[in-house]
């Protein structure tokens, strides 16, 4: 029989309704797990205290199919939407633009457009970083283009000179597991997520950039001192391998990088994100494959990087960012993670040993993207249809 990681979640919800702009449901929950660790890493457990940070929730506006969001530095937020459309939100005017000059996307299951960043020297260069998905030779594939956002007509904002820079090698059949997050690190360098594509064998196959985390120049070439850069023109691109699925890109206030993974039947996880380590997958995982095919737990293969915390039942985790603000003093330094099938927003103490979940936030929908907010506040978007835009703020 598998043998999963124990999780012991007591949920505490404190009573409360949504309002157009008032108090939401505030919850707190616990979660302590024994996490699988390698024989020479016993060290005494040091417990992680429960938290219960209050909030509110505030509902500011409504986007279709919405996957990512990032802040100009004007505090105007750019949204994508996954049938190919860009917008550009102003809070203060509640007013939203959609940007012309966007490629065009092959929506259909997990695909279309995805993640945007801007470039750490945006107000000099003006560009602009999209994943979506295209059709290929070969099926479908993620790919990532940089082109210059031009905010000259306030009214008619545009992308110009859109590239691509990176894709997804091979194009394959199918439209899951694309990942394709994208970050820029504090060393100018962009940082990829490539899903397996639900084909299992690429995450371990070092001449596909499936499965994978990757480290490039902001022009998409490789980084020369990437732990494969000797040799070939794939290899060149990897940081780590052996991932499934993960949505989740962000550097701690330490500058470690984290992903979080969306498991197969059971399993979710949160790792640290090592250079040139081998995650696992397909190899190991604690959970199964979705026809009940037992996968072998990352405890039996200590050769793989284990995660440091897993999730059975999964969250399914969208999304992940580190909270660096001063709204929510308790959330300090704590990873928060979007959950969809959860429909919540998980906080997880990354400092202790092991890493535990330190409360759970009920959003009573599924939750695609967080973002800290220039004032400390956090926007926080929902999936699907109709999805709200919404805004945690500190409880008056």
């Amino acid at each position: 029989m598998k043998i999963f990681q124990q999780q012991i979640l007591n949920t505490i919800i404190l009573t409360g309704t949504f309002f157009l702009s008032a108090c939401s449901t505030q919850v707190s929950s616990s979660s302590e797990s024994e996490q699988e660790k390698k024989s020479n890493h016993a060290s005494a457990m040091q417990k992680s205290k429960q938290l219960n940070q209050t909030y509110q929730v505030k509902i500011i506006e409504k986007f279709n199919e919405p996957w990512a969001m990032t802040a100009l530095p004007s505090g105007q937020l750019l949204v994508t939407e996954r049938k190919g459309k860009l917008k550009l939100f102003n809070p203060t005017t509640q007013q939203q633009i959609e940007v012309q000059g966007l490629p065009k996307v092959a929506y259909g299951g997990q695909g279309g457009l995805g993640d945007l960043a801007v470039h750490p020297q945006f107000e000099q260069n003006q560009y602009i970083y999209l994943s979506y998905v295209e059709a290929g030779q070969g099926g479908y594939g993620a790919v990532v283009a940089r082109g210059e956002l031009d905010l000259t007509d306030a009214k008619k904002p545009q992308i110009k000179n859109l590239k691509t820079i990176w894709q997804q090698i091979p194009k394959v059949s199918g439209q899951g597991h694309y990942s394709h997050r994208i970050l820029f690190g504090t060393d100018g360098k962009l940082w990829l997520s490539s899903g397996d594509r639900q084909k299992f064998e690429p995450a371990q196959d070092m001449k596909s950039n499936l499965g994978k985390i990757l480290r490039l120049n902001d022009d998409g070439t490789p980084v020369t001192d990437n732990p494969f850069f000797s040799q070939g023109a794939i290899e060149k691109q990897i940081w780590s391998l052996g991932h499934r699925n993960p949505l989740g890109l962000a550097f701690d206030l330490k500058n470690q990088l984290w992903t979080v993974e969306m498991g197969p039947k059971g399993g979710d996880e949160l790792n640290r994100v090592i250079k040139g380590q081998n995650y696992g997958y397909p190899l190991v995982s604690n959970g199964d494959h979705y026809d009940g095919t037992d996968i072998p737990d990352h405890s039996t293969r200590p050769e793989f990087q284990a995660p440091e915390i897993s999730w059975t039942p999964v969250i399914s985790p969208s999304s992940l960012i580190f909270y660096n603000g001063n709204q929510f003093p308790a959330w300090k330094n704590k990873a928060l993670i979007g959950g969809l099938s959860s429909e919540a927003i998980v906080v997880v103490d990354t400092e202790v040993k092991p890493v535990q979940e330190v409360q759970r936030l009920k959003m009573k929908q599924r939750i695609r993207a967080l973002l800290e907010n220039q004032d400390g506040s956090i926007w926080v978007l929902e999936d699907g249809k109709n999805a709200k835009l919404l805004k945690l703020v500190a409880k008056e």
